[in-house]
Parts: C-alpha cells; structure tokens; sequence
C-alpha cells in the first residue's frame, strides 16, 4: 500500500501500520548496551541540534545511555555530503568517520547499491510501512514533514505569500531563499520539485519545471542565492525561507519573536519528504549504531522528532497505543493545506534528483552559499 498524503494533527496519512510490535527484551537491549560500551562512541552526521529536535533527541541518547560518546560530525551538511563521508572515510576507524546517516529517500537505494549501508532491521520494524523501508533492512524512514515558507515579518510587512506563484510577485524582490544547495541537498531539491509541481507539471515534468521556475524567479531578483539555515533568518538575509514544516516552525519558536516568523503551508505545490536512517556499511562503532537505532524507534526516540514538529513514521501505531503525549500533539499546526501533500515515490524521487542536480547550473545559473 503506497504512502498517502495524510499530515493531519491528529491522525497521519502514511499507509496503514501493523500492530506495535514488541520491543527487545530488555536482556537483549542491556547485551547490546555492552557491546556498545566497549565501542565507547557513536559518530553522527549531518544532525543540527534545531532539526527535528535532534539535539534532545541526542541529550536524551547521552542520558539512556550515558557510557556512550556521540561525536558530531558537519551538523549543516546535506545527503550528497554524508555519502561522501562514508566512501571518504572507508578503512578509517577515526573519528571522521560516520557510523549512521539520516538522509532522504531517495539516497537510501543509492547508497545500498553503492555497498554503503549494512542490514540492522529495529525491534519496531513492523511498525515501518512496507513502502517507507528497505525490506533486507539496509534504510527504513524515520520521519516526514511538507515544504513550506518561514516569512520574517520584520521584513514582509504586507500580506503572506499563499501560493508558489506568489513568491514571484514584485514585492518580494530580493526574498526568496532554499534551504541547502539543490545541487546536493534533499530538502532543496524537493523544493524545486515542488515549485514545478505548482505550475500544473504531472510526477514526470515536475523537476524541469521547477529548474524553469527558479530560472524566473532568479531573473526576475526574488531568489536569494544563500543557504536559509537559522542564522540567516535571524539575521533577515532570507526573508522567506522554503524549508521543510518541522525546522520553521522549529526556527520560529527558537527566535521568539526576535524576528516574528510565520509559518505557511502553500495551497499548491504541496510535497511531503520522508527521510530515512542506515547503518554505514564500514561504521567503526557498529553496536552503538545499533544501538542508537533501537534509541530512535523506541516510543521515546520517535516523540522526541515529534517534539521538534517531525511526524515520527511510528505515528500510526503509537497513535493506536495511545503512546503519543497529548502535549505534543497539540502543537502541531493544523491546516487544510496538509491534505493537498503528495509523496514522490522513490523512482520520481531518483529522477528529479538526478534532473535537477545535473540542470541547475545551467538553468538556474545561482549558486547557493
């Protein structure tokens, strides 16, 4: 059964789960905390602390299991970066090499082809729908959000951008950022997706359109060619940043109120992205890996994404069990434009990435930095 696009506030829209499955025995847990102790580190990558919660995700994985180092490697670096790390680092046991990634879906089935990625299915694994992992267990979904806009209202003063379209609009000349390089970053990349989408494009033409959206929004001086990560919206360099749901909401409640963010969800164009973790094929510390997997799919590890706005892909059967807090649930944004979503298959995904990565300099011509 495919994903569907379902972000509500209350009930989620992937595919329908299977009953919770039974966690380890905590015998099995307590052995594989042993073996992980002798390790004595966990490297990560690419995990910025206000993404997804991830830095109480992290601090609560330092606390469960507090014999454990986590060394955090390029917080800011995309998909593209954390592949890199691993084939850069094959045969090094330092510290810059990672021993588990969390990247989008579409770079899962790369980086097990390319013999990147070793098997480890969770004690949870059923509780994955099947169309959201890889069924030998190399890569399985960890949590989804929806492209969206973050609108510093120091800056954008009038009326909120509603549509893709409007972000063409003159008076938002010198505004419009990505967040991340669509040469090489997940989220940008769907964010161009997106934009094409918007224009009436199907799956198919969705990526060259959106090149040829961004190619007019950057004539016409809308497009900011910098990276729209927190600084730059607190500094006003990106008025309105594209950026996944969970980190502008995220970035808005961090800033408080110093600028006023507003979070909107286009009524058109609307794309939901499931990212997903591995295990390095070549992870120095294989049993902490392990480990911090059973972390991140236990109840606790999947509502600490919830946490930081992320839908954890656990949501339907937690909601089931009644194991999602009521607190956290009621932070989350309901909008009707949350029904629109759509979720591009793995194949759309590998297309449009493959599209987009190889046309941007020469449609777009902008560099993000």
């Amino acid at each position: 059964m495919s994903i569907k696009n379902v972000l509500g506030a209350s009930v989620s829209m992937l595919a329908v789960l299977a009953v919770t499955a039974p966690a380890f025995a905590q015998a099995d847990l307590d052995a594989l905390y042993a073996s992980a102790k002798t390790e004595g580190q966990l490297t990560v990558i690419a995990l910025p602390h206000s993404w997804c919660n991830y830095g109480g995700v992290i601090d609560g994985f330092k606390a469960k299991y507090p014999d454990i180092t986590v060394n955090e490697l390029n917080p800011d670096a995309g998909s593209a970066d954390e592949l890199e790390a691993v084939r850069a680092n094959i045969g090094n046991t330092g510290p810059q090499a990672p021993d588990v990634l969390d990247v989008g879906l579409a770079f899962g089935p790369q980086a097990k082809e390319e013999g990147l990625l070793q098997a480890y299915k969770v004690s949870t694994w059923d509780d994955i729908p099947a169309d959201a992992k890889d069924a030998d267990g190399f890569w399985y979904g960890d949590y989804y959000g929806v492209l969206a806009f973050g609108i510093n209202k120091d800056i954008i003063t009038g009326e909120n951008p509603a549509s893709w379209a409007d972000l063409q609009k003159d008076e938002f000349a010198n505004s419009v950022a990505l967040a991340g390089d669509p040469r090489t970053a997940n989220n940008a990349i769907l964010s161009v997706y997106a934009a094409g989408l918007s224009t009436g494009a199907d799956a198919a033409g969705g990526a060259q359109a959106g090149l040829e959206y961004f190619k007019a929004l950057n004539d016409k001086g809308n497009f900011v060619p910098v990276d729209a990560e927190a600084a730059a919206i607190a500094q006003g360099t990106t008025p309105i940043a594209i950026n996944w749901d969970y980190n502008l909401l995220a970035a808005r409640d961090n800033l408080n109120g110093n600028p006023p963010i507003e979070v909107v969800v286009p009524a058109d164009g609307v794309v939901a992205g499931v990212y997903v973790q591995a295990i390095s094929a070549h992870a120095p510390h294989p049993n902490a890996a392990k480990l911090w997997m059973e972390y991140l799919y236990s109840d606790e590890g999947q509502n600490g994404w919830l946490a930081g706005y992320c839908h954890p892909i656990r949501f339907n059967a937690m909601s089931e069990a009644g194991t999602l807090p009521a607190e956290l649930m009621a932070k989350l944004p309901a909008a009707d434009n949350y029904a629109k979503a759509v979720f591009p298959s793995i194949e759309e995904q590998n297309a449009n990435k493959t599209t987009i990565t190889t046309g941007w300099d020469t449609t777009v011509g902008a560099s993000v930095q």
